[in-house]
């Protein structure tokens, strides 16, 4: 008897990381789908917390030939615990974010375009009208950029780091404002699941092309005010929410 519940245990855990894998390969796919990447660039984790495991992306993979087995599943210090892939390299930076802030589900990395210049300018994406709002409670925030001995140890826990110090820091909530722009890097972005995260990654690329044409159009265009930001925001999100359909 003892026996079969570890087999049953063992079949349902292997179950899990199954639909786990699934769930993340669907969600890497819908990246080259919404023209958010090219080549093998980007990735997108989920983490399954009651598990302690993470599944993401197989480093340099192109997406066309993935499947779900592919996907890799590490535990939270990022030991593979299930696939023949090597993970991404930007695991280590996906793991910092999981263990800094509990409430988010997923993440995802880009080299977008737009949203790509912004973070080689080191600069912030500032909420320069509604469609900002809807999503970012205030500007999407620029790290500062890593420090030569930050780049030569552990350069991805590093950049993990410095996101987490840069909410932390401003006293931004990342539940609010789910993306950040690593300097001379490119675009980070999470949600409670892979869609939402890979949805949040394609509004932040959209409101950036459009903030660097605002620029272009207005040198020194001021952002959007506080009462029209926090409205528009407010109206998708929290308890007073009146967006979409209950």
């Amino acid at each position: 008897m003892h026996r079969r519940e570890e087999e049953a245990d063992h079949n349902s855990f292997f179950f899990m990381f199954e639909e786990l894998k699934q769930e993340v390969w669907e969600a890497n796919q819908m990246l080259p789908a919404a023209g958010l990447v090219m080549l093998t660039w980007g990735n997108v984790s989920c983490i399954d917390r009651k598990a302690g495991v993470v599944a993401i992306k197989p480093s340099g993979m192109e997406y066309g030939l993935m499947t779900p087995e592919d996907i890799v599943v590490c535990d939270l210090d990022g030991h593979i615990v299930d696939g023949c892939r090597n993970p991404s390299s930007d695991l280590h930076t996906h793991l910092v974010l999981y263990r800094t802030w509990p409430e988010i589900g997923a993440v995802v990395h880009t080299h977008s375009t737009y949203a790509t210049l912004q973070a080689q300018i080191s600069r912030d994406l500032k909420p320069y009208g509604t469609t900002h709002a809807d999503t970012f409670h205030g500007p999407v925030p620029c790290t500062r950029d890593l420090r030569d001995e930050e780049i030569q140890e552990g350069y991805e826990t590093q950049t993990g780091s410095v996101i987490a110090e840069t909410f932390e820091q401003r006293n931004i909530d990342p539940m609010e404002v789910p993306g950040v722009l690593v300097s001379r890097h490119g675009p980070f972005t999470w949600g409670v699941s892979p869609k939402q995260a890979v949805e949040h990654a394609m509004i932040l690329e959209q409101c950036a092309r459009m903030g660097v044409l605002d620029s272009l159009m207005v040198p020194g265009l001021q952002e959007v005010t506080t009462a029209l930001l926090d409205e528009h925001y407010h109206r998708k999100h929290g308890p007073g929410a009146t967006y979409g359909q209950p």
